[in-house]
């Protein structure tokens, strides 16, 4: 079975025991760490935009930014969720079946899991590589298993990046052979992500009114993705040197007609031909 699908199969006409996301909490009540995380998740949706609407022209691909993925039923239930700050996962709608809107991702209802998740770390990264195994005792107590371990172990995510913010640095991890494997940068600084046709790395740059390093997506060629307002300018940039080339091969025209008149040839004559002209 595909590395991207749970371990084990179950019907998706699952019984009422087994809720679905309308019937789990949306938040634990946390809120965002810094003014970072907000942009950060937007400016890598808006970029690869393009990318995945190429990739899946029925529109099946969901994206998450800090919203929950629920791997296990727990009480209460958000204690069995982890919601990694960024994911993609192919082949599923941005629009349930159920409900107005996706409120959280439930693994044992779609069965997918993401292809890809990013975490922001504001400090150290130490929360977000925490490899804790989940462990019930013999007197039934659980013992929380830490977020690498879920998302290496029961979720399954293929690529798992830890960007920690403060110290500009980034990881990056491949699940092979059922664990993950740290990658090795190419020669550009990125990280490829293959089945995407991606490359993941860290920009300097300005971004609503940030001027710092962040998270971006390059192709595989390593030419930057760009969100929505760099195409534009960079559009407006083309249209501007089209403009300057007809306006430039005009003036030329003109120069040349101004030549031919003083030499007492008309152009507009019907048997002008320029390659008479030594």
């Amino acid at each position: 079975m595909s590395e991207t699908l749970i371990d084990r199969e179950i019907d998706r006409d699952l019984p009422p025991a087994f809720p679905d996301h309308t019937q789990l909490p949306e938040s634990d009540g946390t809120f965002v760490k810094n003014f970072q995380e907000h942009p950060q998740s937007i400016i890598l949706t808006d970029s690869i935009g393009p990318v995945l609407q190429q990739r899946h022209p029925d529109g099946r691909y969901c994206i998450g930014q800090d919203s929950g993925i629920y791997w296990r039923e727990t009480e209460p239930p958000e204690e069995g969720a982890e919601a990694p700050d960024w994911f993609y996962v192919p082949n599923v709608s941005a629009r349930p079946e159920q409900g107005k809107y996706r409120r959280s991702y439930v693994l044992w209802r779609e069965l997918l899991a993401p292809l890809i998740a990013l975490e922001f770390a504001s400090g150290s990264g130490r929360e977000e590589r925490d490899a804790t195994p989940l462990i019930v005792t013999d007197e039934g107590e659980v013992q929380k298993p830490g977020k690498f371990w879920v998302y290496e172990q029961i979720v399954r995510i293929p690529y798992y990046g830890i960007y920690e913010i403060k110290n500009d640095k980034l990881e990056v991890y491949h699940l092979r052979d059922l664990s993950y494997q740290k990658m090795e940068p190419n020669q550009r600084g990125h990280y490829s992500i293959d089945p995407l046709g991606v490359e993941l790395g860290l920009w300097q740059g300005s971004y609503q009114n940030q001027t710092q390093i962040w998270l971006r997506w390059w192709d595989s060629e390593g030419n930057l993705l760009l969100i929505g307002d760099e195409r534009a300018e960079l559009e407006k940039l083309r249209t501007e040197q089209e403009r300057q080339r007809a306006e430039t091969a005009e003036r030329r025209a003109a120069q040349l007609a101004a030549r031919l008149l003083a030499m007492g040839v008309d152009p507009d004559a019907d048997d002008f031909d320029a390659g008479d002209i030594r």
